[in-house]
């Protein structure tokens, strides 16, 4: 009985090591990138950097002209429209947005790409002529939906943009 307990008890020990081993990834097994998701990638990038220096100039190049912006419960219009009415005017009340902890799940399926975004922003405000003191920073949990079509020059643009935010 007690060699059965010994053997029986011996088993996982001798088994354990080799569950534990995984092969490593090869090419057969890992995801291959496409360049169509390199160039998604690059406008989702050029969008937030130009967000966090606080200078969108050039960036109505990366949507469509009938694009359309939602934020936050809120029908925003065209990009052109979002940028000049809404966009632009915040981002001159700011003296700083930072992104963090950035995720982004991309997906290409023939002229259109479709991105899922999640991150950590941080806003920091100017001190107005009011503020005895500079406003704390604004800190958010962010995501964002974005659909985006290759155009007839091969680039990649934003026709829909969706985002939303919370504490």
């Amino acid at each position: 009985m007690r060699r059965f307990l010994v053997a029986l008890l011996a088993v996982p020990a001798f088994a354990a090591p080799a569950l534990a081993q995984t092969a490593a990834p090869t090419a057969a097994t890992t995801p291959l990138v496409s360049a169509d998701e390199v160039a998604v990638r690059a406008v989702l990038k050029q969008y937030q950097q130009a967000v966090q220096k606080l200078d969108i100039t050039g960036t109505t190049r990366l949507f469509a002209a009938n694009s359309v912006v939602l934020e936050s419960g809120s029908r925003e219009g065209t990009y052109a429209h979002y940028r000049d009415h809404h966009l632009g005017p915040e981002l001159k009340e700011f003296s700083s947005f930072t992104y963090s902890d950035y995720k982004a799940d991309v997906t290409v399926d023939g002229p259109y790409a479709f991105a899922t975004e999640s991150y950590t922003y941080t806003i920091g405000l100017k001190k107005g002529p009011k503020d005895a003191a500079t406003p704390a920073p604004i800190k958010r949990r962010g995501v964002a939906t974005s659909v985006l079509r290759k155009n007839a020059a091969g680039q990649w643009q934003f026709v829909s943009n969706h985002n939303s935010a919370r504490k």
